[in-house]
């Protein structure tokens, strides 16, 4: 079985500190709300590269030392207002996977996930003080009550369910037109990956499903995601699709898939994994 990579291909030495004084310039991934400022360089975006922030002309929130990729220092920054600086334009992660250095791409993703913890987290959620932050780690604290809170993840499955040469494929009201993709759904407290595939088949479409094996993960930042895949067989039931979850779900066949994620989502690898055991190519 084919096991996708979304790791960082270039050297990264993740950070917390940064230096006192850039000798060179860093990557700036500057998010406005949940848009990422870009430049334009041919059909690709990129984040601004410089010495320092205050030369984009936008106003600091906060700012995230990430580490350095490939010997260059990257930063995050929460930036304030709606107007990109002039030659930026401001893009949504989602989509913007395959525009990107996919090193870049990634470290955007990482970077958008330290800054939605960090806005949730200003204040402590115990006993409501202001937090401060934890120079040497990524960390919040509560000065009154000490609680600490560090970035969490939120573990979900998604899980193509394969019956002969057929794959079953869903479309949630959120996807656009047309667009199918195998299905997915967040695990609970105190519940394995392989129960929460079991479970989450059931309820969304009433089938039940056997010989639940791991294909891969991706950190998925919309918004702290940690996705796990998994290929599965059909192993009963009857579709009935859940209405409050899904528009409609089928079963496809290889020839005559709808349109589907691309490479830079799991899902995208699952489908073609699957078409490529069916079909050998």
């Amino acid at each position: 079985m084919e096991i996708p990579v979304f790791e960082l291909q270039r050297p990264f030495e993740s950070g917390v500190t940064g230096p006192d004084e850039l000798g060179d310039a860093a990557w700036w991934f500057v998010f406005q709300g949940d848009r990422l400022l870009l430049q334009r360089e041919g059909g690709e975006f990129a984040p601004p590269a410089m010495r320092r922030i205050e030369m984009l002309g936008v106003e600091v929130i906060s700012r995230h030392y990430l580490g350095q990729l490939d010997g260059r220092h990257c930063y995050g920054v929460d930036a304030a207002g709606a107007e990109p600086p002039p030659g930026l334009e401001p893009r949504h992660l989602f989509g913007l996977g395959e525009r990107m250095d996919q090193d870049l791409y990634l470290l955007a993703g990482r970077t958008f996930q330290i800054l939605e913890w960090d806005r949730k987290h200003r204040f402590c959620g115990r006993c409501g003080t202001a937090t401060e932050y934890r120079r040497n780690e990524r960390a919040r604290r509560c000065p009154q009550c000490e609680l600490t809170v560090f970035p969490r993840l939120t573990p979900a499955m998604m899980a193509l369910v394969r019956r002969d040469r057929q794959i079953l494929l869903a479309r949630s009201p959120r996807f656009p037109k047309g667009f199918y993709s195998v299905l997915a759904g967040f695990a609970e407290p105190g519940e394995t990956m392989e129960a929460c595939v079991r479970r989450e088949v059931r309820e969304e479409v009433s089938l039940e499903v056997e010989n639940i094996r791991y294909f891969g993960s991706q950190p998925w930042p919309f918004p702290h995601s940690l996705m796990m895949a998994y290929t599965c067989d059909y192993a009963g039931g009857e579709l009935r699709v859940d209405d409050d979850e899904l528009e409609h779900a089928d079963w496809f066949e290889p020839e005559a898939l709808p349109p589907v994620p691309g490479e830079m989502s799991i899902a995208g690898h699952l489908i073609r994994w699957f078409v490529r055991e069916v079909t050998g190519r």
